[in-house]
């Protein structure tokens, strides 16, 4: 027989699935309709698109590109970074860039991020990651590196999720050869390698950084 503190845990649990799914049709999973995230102080709610008949109309619709230099990237193209899917970014962000303790980075050129961005991410354009940009005394700092010595400690170093214009572009992988070479922890980076198509094929909150 079910004494009263289980019956209220039981009660509880589905009260919380029941507020989880009382209001939207198109959720991310079954058990998931929202996810909010800590940016810049400002609660943001990453959702779908709830118009299931909606379609893209932009660039991302595409789906042929000259290559090179669009070229389809590797699912691993970094051997010891490990490559991350919508679910295990969305936990990022949750867990770890709402914490501090993770940097969501948006490894396009600029005019790529202002069109919008995923919440959460910053914008470190891949050729400031380059070993050699004048900008990389500023960057790694922020990511959580120290110069000891003249060499870069990465000790406590940020966890970093790093992505860009989706499986043909090649700009986040090249910011992640740009990190390693500069001796960045691989066990300290992911790769999100659907990037901001992939994002939107899905119909997933895309923040415009200048309606910031």
């Amino acid at each position: 027989m079910l004494n009263k503190k289980s019956i209220f845990a039981i009660l509880t649990a589905l009260s919380m699935v029941y507020v989880s799914a009382e209001d939207l049709k198109v959720k991310i999973t079954p058990n998931i309709s929202k996810v909010d995230v800590d940016v810049l102080g400002d609660v943001v709610t990453i959702k779908r698109i709830q118009d299931t008949n909606h379609k893209l109309k932009n660039s991302y619709a595409k789906t042929s590109r000259p290559c090179p230099p669009f070229c389809v990237q590797p699912f691993e193209p970094i051997k010891g970074i490990k490559t991350i899917g919508e679910l295990e970014l969305l936990k990022f962000l949750k867990n770890d860039v709402s914490n501090n303790t993770g940097v969501l980075v948006d490894a396009r050129l600029p005019k790529w991020y202002k069109e919008g961005t995923i919440p959460g991410a910053i914008n470190i354009p891949f050729p400031i990651l380059n070993p050699k940009s004048p900008y990389i005394e500023k960057v790694l700092p922020v990511l959580g590196a120290k110069k000891v010595d003249g060499k870069w400690d990465f000790s406590n170093a940020q966890k970093l999720v790093i992505f860009d214009n989706g499986p043909w572009s090649q700009q986040g992988t090249r910011a992640m050869e740009h990190l390693v070479n500069i001796g960045y922890p691989k066990d300290k980076i992911s790769y999100y390698r659907g990037g901001m198509q992939y994002w939107q094929i899905l119909g997933l909150t895309v923040l415009n950084p200048q309606g910031q």
